[in-house]
């Protein structure tokens, strides 16, 4: 059924509606071929009977594209049928005219339903007046009324209905759009964090470096190693970033495995970083997992830039439904900064359904990270 009505809506509009002028044609000119003419049942119906059927019919081609004015012509064409009544030849449903209606209420403005309604309003006085002063034609009449206002409630229900499409389609739209524009803001809160890690390790390795070339030669070749192997780290994961963005292929994704390569890196650049793990891990969905990384990740990279600290203690705790990640240093506390890392932090912990908490250290010193991530069940 849906391959039948695919193929509908590719067929153009304009050969739809001479199909159905054709259809009309053909319904209105039965009686002219099933009934013979009371009037002269031997010579059958005249040419100028016939011809208001084609005046009926044909103005349904353009219905779409002019729909007031098919109405107009097609109940001028009725009003001309019904002239010749009753020596015409019977017409019991006036097939063009409903289609005519359907099409001003399913196609047509305000402006056009309103000159419409004034339209059909004129003509079903007309006939309330011709069922006046002709009585036996009251269940015609009546009948053909009830007809109109069938045929125009089902136009307006066809327009609602295209109408609450379009506005799903464009509600669609917009929440794509939204996904899209959430995406970028994901991946550049990614590439901040990951630019601003690996940058802070070297700046600091760096620093170190040519002081302890000449004291400590080893704790220098050391400070150059750590360089580069935190700028490979930094290159693996902006491929993998451009990846999502569909410009390179994508590496590894940060998980909470990789936290302990992350801990290490740090803590080979120079700054003691220590990791404690604390109950049973367990996989967790992809997003959990990415953001456990990258508040890590974020956390340490302000114990390097900021905290001036000497050493940072991580702590994972795996708990039965949530996650618990604190991140600890002796440094000098918050430096009044303007905390975008923290932000990006929280909005990380809320995605994920948990919380983030800033504040001094266990002893009172240095600043500490403490978030909560929840719907951790794979």
């Amino acid at each position: 059924m849906s391959v039948i009505v695919r193929s509908f809506r590719r067929v153009s509009p304009l050969a739809v509606d001479l199909v159905i002028a054709l259809v009309a044609l053909a319904a209105h000119a039965a009686p002219f071929l099933l009934t013979t003419r009371e009037a002269d049942p031997v010579e059958g119906y005249t040419l100028g009977q016939y011809l208001p059927v084609l005046g009926l019919a044909l103005p349904l081609i353009w219905r779409r594209r002019a729909p007031l004015a098919v109405l107009a012509a097609v109940t001028a064409a009725t009003g001309a049928y019904l002239l010749n009544d009753p020596d015409t030849a019977p017409q019991p449903i006036p097939y063009a005219l409903l289609i005519a209606i359907y099409t001003v209420a399913a196609y047509g403005s305000r402006g056009v339903r309103g000159w419409a309604v004034t339209l059909l309003v004129a003509g079903a006085g007309a006939q309330l007046a011709g069922l006046v002063l002709n009585p036996p034609s009251a269940d015609t009449t009546v009948r053909a009324l009830v007809m109109y206002v069938a045929a125009w409630a089902m136009g307006r229900a066809t327009a609602n209905r295209r109408t609450h499409a379009r506005q799903i389609e464009r509600d669609k739209q917009r929440e794509a759009e939204r996904a899209v524009e959430r995406e970028r803001t994901a991946i550049a809160r990614d590439m901040h964090d990951l630019l601003g890690h690996a940058i802070s390790l070297i700046v600091v390795q760096a620093e170190a470096g040519p002081l302890a070339v000449r004291p400590a030669p080893e704790r220098a070749e050391a400070a150059f190693d750590a360089i580069a192997a935190t700028g490979r780290e930094a290159m693996d994961q902006l491929r993998r970033l451009l990846g999502l963005l569909g410009t390179s292929s994508p590496g590894a994704p940060p998980t909470v495995a990789r936290i302990e390569a992350l801990v290490h890196s740090v803590d080979r650049a120079g700054q003691r970083t220590t990791l404690t793990v604390h109950g049973t891990p367990r996989p967790l969905p992809a997003d959990v997992e990415a953001a456990a990384y990258r508040i890590v990740q974020e956390a340490l990279t302000n114990a390097v830039k900021h905290a001036r600290a000497v050493a940072v203690a991580v702590e994972l705790h795996w708990r039965q439904d949530t996650l618990m990640i604190r991140i600890a240093d002796d440094g000098r506390g918050h430096t009044g900064g303007s905390g975008h890392g923290l932000i990006g932090i929280r909005e990380r912990a809320a995605a994920c359904g948990g919380s983030a908490a800033f504040g001094p250290g266990p002893d009172g010193r240095g600043f500490a990270v403490t978030v909560h991530l929840t719907g951790t069940a794979s």
